[in-house]
């Protein structure tokens, strides 16, 4: 008994150490946000309130203060991300966590980014008001470095701080306009299609036929590999950053509002992770003011609002990448045909870094058209040298400086307008509303034209200079909509509007979420900002419903099993609602998996995988389900020469029986909060064990879907589980009738500060749909309980 109380007293007095030591490193490393601080540069005192929700509202007398202030604050709750980021870009990742991350390190150092930043920079205006302002938030932020607490995650991983430049901020948009980009996990499946299987397979894909089609059976021997994008996908999954995927937004004018003024909503979805990839911030000064949403390390926010206007983003979709089939000299590897002879590659030699083990260099191959891939991805099972023409390192980069500067300094709508028209890459959709009444949607980008019947979603033909861009395209004739008399603006990345009288190419989404938008809409005449906070967390799919019968037209019912039959009337009257109960939302989306592969799978062998969960596999499933003829009906593994009702009646009697056997035998336990979690991943915390528990936010439950407006992104894979991986980055609504009132969200909260009370304070407001006010009131920000005075140096 005394050995028992001995123990005991010695666990009871180690946890108490450990809970001491635990409360004291997280008293020294956590962020300051009361009480006095001296920076230099300073010219006056700025005042910084942190409100409810840790968001710094910072008063100064200057734009530079203010600027250099933010820096500062910004780097003590987002410092890790900060580095993060900027490792990416640059590929530096191997340099604190090994050998692992050699792969992803490879390829972006390979794209050019970096080179491209370095060229921007020459020609950068140093004595403009946003390259000041710029230095001085870097200012604020190396400040930081240098006086601030270390956060933890420096220790973990072993790594010193080092001071960051201008070239750290370029290559944080370098990374952003690489994550938009689709084609590289698209374009290598579809050029694969196109060589084995032929126009009619790759039209079927691409909806260029619809029926009446004479099926032709096709050899057996034959698989698509992918390689590239197989290796991208990879390298995805090992990113600690990010991506950005899609978004939606809507605008309603004064028309449109029970109040008679703008209300702007949108949602931008991003990658999930923690910390959430937005941080906010109030800044006032004599002549400026904006409650702003911006990146790590970007000094001026790309989503905001003032009491004057309101603007946000979505992913535009166009096609700014292209890949060229080059042809090397057979009598010299370092040379590559064009129209006009051979021509030199230019050689660009690269070093990795890696940590615990030897630095890797290697050399890549660049051509007129850019990278060669096969240099910078592993295991491109492809001889023929595939080059990257990507626009955004083929222009000039405007998007930091000018863009994200004009964007949040905007004077009218058509100084906004100007702002919007520099983008280049990648592609956005800008909403634009004001006090004034005004809203606008802009589809911003350098597009560009090529020759007719030119199909850019398959590899192009590098050696004959008809493949080249014929012309780029003036910003005037780009789509956009500017107060149209429906009264209202949207964007979900649905297919923009015509370009020179055609559609523009692109990766855009199926029409689901901009159809829900439209449909609710029009369905009323007037909205409050209410109604557009319900509406932001909609999970109601607009055509899974109709999907869902045109897909289970040919089921034999009468062949069906009770439980078959119970699922069948669930399933084939269900409205699209995503709710946690919902068992129709888990038979659909395992229906989903089971018909795409029994449709696909035997001719994409190992791409199969990746294709389901790409935008053309999305667009085309409404499409695919209504066909009664297709060439993708045929199963090339058996003799039978298969129609749609065997392959129909095969999925569905395949869901039902792999349900049972996941989740039990009565189908009322099939609800969809058994499949469907969201778990906010740190980059250390995906090691698991305790630092799992001390990094990650969550798991939850949570309601939504794919394609629904509350859009919650997984992938369809076999387990039949279902693990969120990207949504909304930040739910807003700006209300002009009440703008001290407007609202938003992040999804676990706004430090990056594993000890700060604000890290995961609005993980469950996010997951319940709700908002917390985006305070403008000076007054009511002047009461906040903490407050950090910022005096010269």
């Amino acid at each position: 008994m005394k050995l028992l109380k001995k123990s005991l007293f010695f666990l009871i007095g180690l946890s108490f150490l450990l809970f001491l030591a635990y409360w004291f490193i997280g008293k020294s490393l956590s962020p300051n946000y009361n009480g006095e601080l001296k920076l230099s540069g300073l010219n006056e005192k700025v005042t910084v309130y942190y409100d409810d929700n840790g968001v710094p509202h910072i008063t100064a007398e200057n734009n530079e203060d203010a600027l250099r202030a933010f820096g500062y604050v910004h780097a003590q709750d987002r410092l890790w991300q900060m580095e993060l980021i900027r490792r990416l870009a640059a590929g530096r990742l191997a340099e604190i966590f090994g050998k692992d991350l050699v792969g992803v390190d490879k390829l972006f150092s390979g794209l050019g980014i970096e080179e491209a930043a370095e060229k921007s920079i020459t020609e950068l205006n140093t004595d403009s008001e946003a390259f000041k302002l710029t230095m001085a938030y870097l200012d604020g932020v190396n400040q930081f470095i240098e006086n601030g607490p270390t956060p933890l995650e420096y220790y973990l991983v072993g790594v010193e701080k080092e001071k960051y430049s201008i070239k750290d901020i370029y290559n944080v948009f370098g990374y952003m306009a690489f994550s938009f980009a689709a084609a590289h996990k698209t374009d290598p499946i579809l050029t694969e299609v196109k060589e084995k299987y032929g126009e009619n397979h790759l039209r079927e894909l691409i909806s260029s036929y619809s029926k009446n089609l004479t099926i032709n059976r096709t050899q057996k021997n034959k698989e698509i590999k992918a390689t590239m994008a197989s290796a991208m996908n990879k390298i995805y999954e090992k990113l600690p950053v990010s991506p950005f995927i899609g978004s939606n937004s809507w605008v309603l004018a004064p028309q449109k509002t029970e109040n008679g003024k703008v209300i702007l909503a949108n949602d931008p979805h991003i990658g999930f992770s923690q910390p959430s990839v937005w941080y906010q911030s109030h800044i006032k000064t004599p002549t400026y003011e904006m409650y702003g949403f911006n990146l790590a390390l970007t000094p001026f926010p790309l989503l905001g609002h003032n009491r004057e206007y309101a603007y946000g983003l979505t992913m535009l979709a166009n096609d700014d990448i292209d890949f060229y089939i080059e042809e090397n000299n057979p009598d010299n590897s370092l040379e590559y045909k064009t129209e006009n002879g051979f021509r030199s590659y230019e050689l660009v030699d690269k070093k990795i870094k890696v940590k615990d083990d030897q630095d890797i260099t290697y050399q890549i191959k660049v051509s007129r058209h850019g990278p060669i891939m096969n240099d910078i991805i592993d295991h491109i099972n492809d001889s023929r040298p595939i080059a990257m023409q990507w626009i955004y390192t083929k222009l000039p980069n405007k998007l930091l400086l000018d863009v994200s500067y004009d964007l949040s300094h905007a004077s009218s709508l058509e100084s906004f307008k100007g702002g919007a028209a520099k983008v280049h890459a990648p592609g956005l959709n800008i909403m634009y509303g004001d006090a004034r009444g005004n809203v606008g949607w802009f589809s911003s980008a350098k597009l560009y034209q090529v020759r007719d019947s030119l199909f850019r979603q398959t590899y192009l033909d590098g050696t004959t200079g008809k493949d080249e861009i014929v012309s780029f395209i003036n910003f005037d004739e780009n789509p956009k909509a500017i107060n149209p008399d429906w009264n209202y603006v949207y964007s979900a990345n649905q297919q923009i509007d015509t370009v020179r009288g055609k559609l523009y190419p692109g990766y855009y989404q199926p029409q689901d979420r901009a159809k829900r938008i439209v449909d609710i809409l029009e369905s009323r005449d007037k909205f409050s900002k209410e109604d557009m906070k319900a509406m932001i967390f909609d999970i109601t799919s607009s055509t899974a419903s109709t999907i869902i019968k045109d897909m289970l037209v040919d089921v034999d019912v009468n062949n069906l099993s009770p439980s078959e039959k119970k699922a069948y009337e669930l399933v084939s009257k269900w409205d699209g609602s995503y709710k946690m109960n919902s068992i129709e939302a888990t038979i659909y989306n395992r229906l989903l998996f089971e018909f795409y592969k029994a449709t696909y799978q035997d001719e994409l062998g190992k791409s199969f995988n990746m294709f389901i969960n790409t935008q053309t596999a999305k667009k085309i499933l409404a499409e695919q389900v209504k066909r009664k003829e297709s060439f993708w009906w045929d199963n090339l593994k058996t003799k039978n020469i298969e129609s749609r009702s065997d392959i129909v009646n095969a999925v569905f009697k395949n869901t039902i029986s792999f349900l049972q056997n996941q989740l039990g035998e009565n189908v009322d336990n099939w609800t969809w909060n058994r499949v469907f979690s969201v778990e906010h991943e740190h980059a250390i915390g995906k090691a698991g064990g305790i630092l799992r528990k001390i990094f990650n936010v969550g798991p939850f439950e949570t309601v939504g879907g794919n394609e629904v407006l509350n859009n919650q992104i997984f992938n369809l894979d076999s387990t039949g589980y279902y693990k969120v991986k990207s949504g909304p980055s930040t739910r807003r609504v700006v209300d002009f009738s009440d703008i001290e009132n407007s609202v938003a969200v992040l999804p676990t909260g706004q430090s990056g500060n594993v000890f700060s009370p604000y890290y995961k304070n609005q993980a469950s407001k996010y997951v319940n749909g709700e908002f917390v006010k985006m305070k403008l009131n000076q007054e009511e920000i002047e009461q906040s309980k903490n407050k950090l005075i910022l005096l010269p140096k």
